[in-house]
């Protein structure tokens, strides 16, 4: 079974994401901030990393995507976040993530990426 990390503040998203991805046959730990994530990610081995961008606290999505990469360049991400600017997507993508999702989105376009991602 896969497992995908998911770093996400918004509780009630997080249950959401969490149960979907459960239903469709995923293995799914929850973060809600930054920090947290980056040490789960350290800690355990994931197959797939769900990243939103604005976090709380002194992490935020791009501060966790840029020292992931520094560290394991390998943990596939796909940022999902409400910051749909061209700027904020390039800054993403320039910073490793595989790929970029706007809020609102739709569960089973998010769940086809990250088959496609982790074929």
């Amino acid at each position: 079974m896969q497992r995908i990390l998911v770093i996400e503040d918004n509780p009630n998203l997080a249950l959401g994401l969490r149960m979907n991805l459960e239903h469709g046959g995923f293995r799914t730990e929850v973060a809600g901030s930054g920090e947290e994530g980056l040490r789960l990610a350290r800690e355990s081995r994931f197959d797939l990393m769900i990243l939103d961008l604005m976090l709380p606290g002194g992490l935020d999505g791009y501060g966790v995507l840029e020292r992931l990469r520094l560290g394991d360049g390998l943990l596939p991400v796909i940022v999902l976040t409400a910051r749909g600017e061209e700027a904020d997507k390039l800054r993403g993508f320039q910073l490793g993530a595989d790929d970029y999702l706007t809020k609102p989105f739709g569960i089973l376009e998010l769940i086809a990426r990250m088959h496609a991602i982790l074929r």
